[in-house]
């Protein structure tokens, strides 16, 4: 448990987070709000603030080096800077999206913007399912179910009336994920089969999708859906299963090529799951968002987005990906960090750079403009 003066530290970093805006332009496109769910790649800071609620152990992005290239100090981002999410919100002119789990007992005239109910460690299945399967979370029990409860207890404080908040939704833009990586990552990580693990897939379609369609419901009318990243060219999975054979990695690349497939399994069922849902609401704009190929160009094709490091972690602890699962980047201190985020795909071993994130949000905003050509380009920050 955190010292009595760590965790006010801990309260003074997320109070920044909370009330962090950080306007770039007027709201375009016509987008009202953003309503985002998913895990640690697009968590601004929920986690910490359910570890500061609940008097647990703060999760390591509460710690430096964290934060470190733009917020100057960690926010409960596990980055050295800005996530996709930010990006996005910046590019569209919206302030960052503020954590729910933090900021829901804030002023609800300062939700309508948008909110954030992305939770680092999430699953998409229900956590008591899981563990039916033998397969256990060790960082939170949130799963998309429990962040859409959220969703479902806030609204009512931001609209007056069932069409109102039908405007409200209809307005905004959902974003739903990345959800999902946890629920296969817990597994790998007890050793589970990966047959055991593709059996999974499925099951976690159907929740993004059933989540989508309650949406709807709602009133919602436009989601952006991303798929998963390449999982194999990631320095924790690397890390987890090095000394694989030679045959099972892509010699250009280094990535493990079984684990990339494994992830372009779940988007292929993801993508025929969003089709399905598309002929069923014909009105009903989702944009499904590739990130395994967009973050593929990096590893691909390193020196044309100004990387250096592919598959090494930035910020680690040590070895030949500068990754250590017992000592992940924030603490215990970790000293194997790099001079130079911007030249890492790779920020802590599982999570991308502030540089690599910007180059992601990009191609999600340029499948936003496919769908509304009104929309400005983003301007470079």
């Amino acid at each position: 448990m955190a010292s009595s003066s760590s965790r006010n530290s801990l309260k003074h970093h997320f109070i920044i987070a909370c009330f962090l805006i950080v306007m770039s332009s007027p709201v375009n496109g016509g987008f009202t709000s953003i309503f985002s769910f998913g895990d640690s790649l697009t968590d601004t800071g929920n986690l910490l603030a359910i570890s500061i609620s609940e008097s647990r152990k703060p999760p390591s992005s509460a710690f430096p080096p964290n934060g470190r290239t733009f917020f100057h100090g960690p926010t409960g981002r596990r980055c050295d800077g800005r996530l996709a999410i930010d990006f996005l919100a910046e590019a569209l002119g919206f302030p960052f999206l503020r954590p729910y789990y933090g900021c829901k007992n804030g002023r609800p005239e300062g939700l309508r913007k948008g909110v954030n109910f992305a939770v680092a460690g999430a699953s998409a299945l229900n956590s008591s399912f899981l563990a039916e399967q033998g397969i256990y979370n060790p960082t939170t029990n949130m799963s998309l179910g429990d962040q859409l409860n959220s969703f479902n207890d806030l609204l009512p404080s931001l609209c007056l009336s069932s069409s109102e908040c039908k405007e409200l939704l209809g307005n905004s833009l959902i974003v739903m994920g990345e959800i999902g990586g946890n629920d296969y990552n817990h597994a790998f990580e007890l050793g589970t089969n990966i047959e055991k693990v593709r059996h999974l897939v499925p099951l976690v379609v159907d929740t993004i999708a059933s989540a989508i369609n309650d949406l709807i419901e709602l009133g919602a009318v436009t989601f952006l859906v991303p798929g998963n990243y390449p999982i194999g060219c990631t320095p924790a999975y690397l890390t987890s299963f090095q000394g694989s054979n030679n045959d099972k990695y892509d010699p250009s690349t280094g990535c493990l090529t079984w684990l990339n497939q494994f992830t372009e399994y779940h988007n292929e069922l993801l993508r025929k799951e969003l089709e399905k849902i598309r002929n069923l609401h014909p009105d009903i704009n989702i944009i499904y968002v590739d990130n395994y190929n967009n973050a593929m160009r990096f590893y691909n094709s390193p020196n044309q987005f100004g990387f250096r490091e592919t598959i090494r972690a930035c910020c680690g602890g040590g070895g030949l990906y500068n990754y250590n699962s017992s000592r992940n980047c924030g603490y215990p201190p970790v000293k194997q960090c790099c001079s130079d985020p911007s030249s890492f795909v790779s920020w802590d071993g599982v999570h991308y750079t502030e540089a690599a994130n910007k180059w992601l949000a990009n191609a999600v905003f340029e499948e936003l403009v496919n769908t509304f050509p009104s929309l400005n380009k983003p301007q470079s920050s």
